[in-house]
């Protein structure tokens, strides 16, 4: 973001999870005035306290976003942090989907990631607000090329990216997850509504020594669900007896790096970053 963009108040549509924290932390070391959205039980306490202003809602109660977001002079958003889909299918109260929600949720034709992430750029849209890429502020955090740590793959573990690669491509491109769990060319597990770290644990509870491989949707829009690996992904890798993490580089988030190198090292899991596999290796 350039000087004149940062003097104004910028939004942040805040879900679970760390990655809503280094953004705001980001903004205000930038100098940036960030106002946020955060969401009630689901949201980190702490935003309150990384940001100039915040607003607890519900996930459902879109119009009275909206209303705080132009109250506010925000016409620029991030959206950062997940707010579980399957609270649509479960504890529907949870959402307090207000009438707008409601009907824009019934107008959709399926509640597939990116029609629903769409839909909420465009209602934003509607309302002159802009959606940011999620790394606008936080460029730093994209992981890059090969081994983030130590430990680096095996022969065995390269073999199983360049099995699982196109599969876990195929998987992401038809929006059902961006996970999925090989071993020895066989898959373990698929990621789909449950997210990433249990489609980890039931891998584990198949086999040991296990290569998890992570990417990026084809033609990943940036403004959300970008992939995103941190210190409690490592964790459940530990325990799910896992031997590595290949990652999509320079389009997935690593938060918490050093915490997260140092839980990998710690269990000997190689976790590293890949560009496109080619027909005679894995990058790095």
């Amino acid at each position: 973001m350039s000087h004149s963009e940062i003097s104004e108040t910028v939004g942040l549509i805040a879900g679970a999870g760390r990655l809503p924290l280094d953004i705001a932390l980001a903004a205000a070391h930038r100098g940036v005035r960030l106002t946020a959205i955060a969401f009630r039980d689901q949201t980190a306490p702490e935003i309150a306290e990384s940001v100039d202003e915040v607003t607890w809602l519900l996930p459902g109660q879109a119009l009275e976003a909206l209303d705080a977001l132009e109250s506010a002079g925000a016409r620029r958003v991030v959206m950062a942090g997940k707010v579980p889909k399957g609270l649509l299918f479960q504890n529907v109260e949870e959402v307090g989907l207000d009438n707008f929600a409601a009907r824009e949720l019934a107008s959709l034709p399926d509640r597939l990631d990116n029609t629903l992430l769409r839909r909420v750029v465009d209602v934003l849209a509607s309302r002159g607000i802009e959606v940011l890429p999620q790394t606008d502020l936080v460029p730093e955090l994209l992981g890059s090329s090969g081994s983030l740590g130590r430990t680096v793959p095996s022969t065995d573990v390269r073999s199983d990216v360049r099995f699982g690669w196109p599969i876990a491509k195929a998987i992401a491109g038809l929006d059902i997850g961006q996970t999925v769990v090989v071993k020895d060319g066989a898959v373990l597990a698929v990621e789909a509504i449950e997210g990433t770290d249990e489609a980890i644990r039931r891998a584990g509870s198949i086999a040991s020594g296990a290569c998890v491989i992570k990417v990026a949707k084809p033609g990943q829009d940036l403004r959300f669900d970008v992939p995103t690996i941190g210190p409690d992904t490592v964790a459940v890798l530990a325990r799910a007896r896992a031997v590595a993490l290949a990652y999509e580089a320079d389009c997935t988030v690593v938060l918490d790096r050093e915490r997260t190198v140092s839980l990998a090292d710690q269990h000997s899991i190689a976790l590293f970053g890949v560009g496109r596999p080619e027909a005679g290796g894995i990058a790095e």
